[in-house]
């Protein structure tokens, strides 16, 4: 992945579909550092939710974050091509 790819993200319930583009990667060592450098909300959080780090576990097992480090996508929703 790279900045300005486009990833199309498909709800698998409703199967409606967007595009997104990568406006930029974020990297970091583990997710610790990541949570330190965004509001929650951004992170994909509703504002009343308690943020936190350990979520990512279920993903992303500290031993991974640890060897491979994590990267943030920074995306924008684009229109599709008719």
């Amino acid at each position: 992945m790279k900045e300005k790819d486009l990833i199309e993200f498909t709800n698998r319930t409703t199967l409606e579909t967007i595009l997104v583009e990568i406006v930029k990667l974020h990297k970091y060592s583990n997710f610790d550092e990541l949570y330190k450098h965004f509001d929650k909300v951004s992170l994909g959080y509703d504002k009343e939710d308690i943020a936190n780090s350990n979520d990512m576990e279920i993903y992303y097992p500290k031993k991974e974050q640890e060897k491979y480090g994590v990267i943030g996508i920074g995306i924008r929703r684009v229109e599709k091509k008719k």
